[in-house]
């Protein structure tokens, strides 16, 4: 069985997600010709090898090339739904955003077909999230594990004003997950990156016994002292008797 293991020791975000997979093997002509499919213009996709803290890293940056409108989940729905994505891509990938649309509609107590995902529905974050479940797909994954996620404080500026950190859909979404306060006052763990983690991975805790086969690094965009890259093991599954995480049923 092929696993994957998040090591989330810097904290998590869309385009994290989306690097680290790429920098695992996933090739990147391969995954912009998959996101052709989805009826989506007006972006680029920059994919580059760069250094953090002296790891080597893969950048990923959504280059928007025109204006864009706010979107609420029944847009996102259609625009995946009328892609030519397989039907496993299509059904995650809605998973992730009916997830983080339920998350705000909740934060800010309306109903979710009213909630407009502003920064989440914008392209790049279509992009990262689509393009994170065809990674996965194309790397073979058979099932995803992750660390416990450290959160950081402080107040991030948004469509909303000031909101605490964690945001409180973040906060929403990592309802049942492990977590632990670090001394940053960062956004570590985005919404769209616990929305794409909680929606994909089985389980949370210790890595579990596994023959490493592969290293992959996701950079991120957060200036910090500390290596702002999300590290993601490859490999096959040792030993399935040994159950060192927290399990957790995934969302639908």
């Amino acid at each position: 069985m092929t696993i994957a293991y998040f090591d989330c020791f810097s904290g998590i975000a869309g385009d994290m997600i989306l690097g680290a997979l790429i920098d695992l093997g996933v090739d990147e002509t391969v995954l912009k010709k998959e996101l052709k499919k989805l009826p989506l213009t007006g972006y680029d996709i920059l994919v580059k090898k760069v250094e953090c803290n002296h790891i080597a890293a893969t950048d990923v940056t959504v280059i928007i090339t025109e204006d864009h409108h706010h979107r609420n989940l029944s847009d996102i729905n259609d625009i995946i739904k009328r892609s030519t994505l397989t039907p496993q891509v299509k059904k995650l990938s809605q998973n992730i955003f009916y997830n983080l649309g339920n998350a705000e509609a909740k934060i800010h107590n309306v109903n979710i077909e009213d909630v407009h995902f502003h920064e989440v529905g914008a392209v790049d974050s279509i992009v990262d999230i689509v393009g994170s479940v065809i990674a996965v797909t194309l790397l073979g994954i058979d099932t995803i594990y992750c660390s416990p996620l450290p959160l950081g404080h402080g107040f991030v500026s948004c469509e909303h004003g000031l909101l605490p950190l964690p945001a409180p859909a973040t906060v929403e979404l990592l309802k049942g997950i492990p977590v632990y306060t670090v001394e940053r006052n960062q956004e570590t763990v985005t919404p769209t990156g616990a929305a794409v983690i909680t929606t994909l991975a089985s389980a949370f805790g210790q890595m579990p016994p596994m023959k490493i086969t592969q290293i992959g690094y996701g950079r991120g965009k957060l200036p910090s002292k500390y290596p702002s890259v999300l590290r993601v093991f490859l490999g096959e599954l040792e030993n399935t008797s040994r159950k060192n995480n927290t399990t957790k049923k995934r969302k639908k």
